[in-house]
Order: C-alpha cells, then structure tokens, then sequence
C-alpha cells in the first residue's frame, strides 16, 4: 500500500512541478527557462524544477520497491 501512494505523491510531485515551471516568475531571466533555472539555484526544492525531478525519482523509486521486494 505505501509502494502505491509513494507512486502517486510522485505523480502528484510531478504535475505539480509542470505547474510551478510554468506560472512561476523569478528577479531575473529572459526566458521562461533562464527564470525556472534561476529559481533552482536559489530555492532548490522548492523551485518548479525541483518538485518536479523529486516527483520523477519518487515515481521510479516506487517502480523499483515492487521489483525488488
């Protein structure tokens, strides 16, 4: 049962990152992706990048508790 809900806080995680990635505005950059960069270097986890890649890893995180056992 945790294996399941770890997949699906991934996803969530996941979806949500796109979200932040998308609306979120930052001091500086041009482009939305100079802005989404800067947002990692300075807030790491927090940024739209960074939940995102924490979605993905808890996604395959999960994928490999039901493999390995």
């Amino acid at each position: 049962m945790g294996r399941v809900l770890f997949i699906i806080f991934g996803g969530l995680l996941t979806l949500w990152g796109i979200h932040r990635m998308k609306k979120d505005d930052a001091l500086f950059g041009k482009s939305q992706k100079s802005k989404n960069i800067f947002n990692l270097i300075l807030l790491g986890q927090a940024s739209g990048i960074g939940q995102f890649l924490s979605g993905i890893a808890c996604i395959i995180i999960g994928i490999l508790s039901f493999i390995i056992k």
